[in-house]
C-alpha cells in the first residue's frame, strides 16, 4: 500500500478547495483520540511505566484528580491504546499495559521530545 506523505496530502486538499470541506483531515483520528487535557499524558506515563498501577500514575501526575484519572484510563482503553487487567485478589489489584496500537505512538512522542529540545518551552516566572 502507497501511503502519501503528509505535505502530498496537504497539497491535494488546497488544491481541491471545494472539496476540502467535505473531506475529513487524516489526522482527524488521530486528533480525536488524543483530544483531552490528560489524554497524552496519562498515555505517556503507562508507556514510560510498562505497566502502570493507579496509584503509580497518580503520583506521577499530581494535578489529576481521581476521577479524571479514572475518565482517561477508561477511554485510552476504550480507544484500544491500553489494556485494563483486574486480578481479583485482596486488596484488588489493577494494572494498565499498552497495547501494540499504542506501542505505533511512540514516533509521535520521540518527534515531540525532539521539538521540545530544539524549541524549549519557558515556564511562567523564568
Amino acid at each position: 500500500m502507497n501511503i502519501p506523505s503528509l505535505q502530498e496530502l496537504m497539497a491535494q486538499r488546497m488544491n481541491d478547495q471545494e472539496d476540502c470541506k467535505a473531506q475529513m483531515n487524516p489526522l482527524e483520528p488521530v486528533f480525536s483520540l488524543l483530544h483531552g487535557k490528560w489524554k497524552t499524558r496519562v498515555l505517556f506515563e503507562v508507556i514510560a511505566l510498562e505497566i502502570a498501577r493507579f496509584g503509580q500514575l497518580k503520583r506521577a501526575i499530581p494535578k489529576i484528580t481521581n476521577t479524571m484519572l479514572t475518565s482517561t484510563l477508561r477511554e485510552l482503553e476504550k480507544d484500544g491504546v491500553i489494556i485494563r487487567t483486574q486480578y481479583n485478589e485482596i486488596p484488588l489489584r489493577v494494572e494498565y499495559t499498552i497495547t501494540e496500537k499504542g506501542k505505533d505512538l511512540l514516533p509521535v512522542y520521540y518527534e515531540m521530545y525532539k521539538w521540545v529540545m530544539k524549541y524549549p518551552i519557558e515556564k511562567e516566572g523564568e
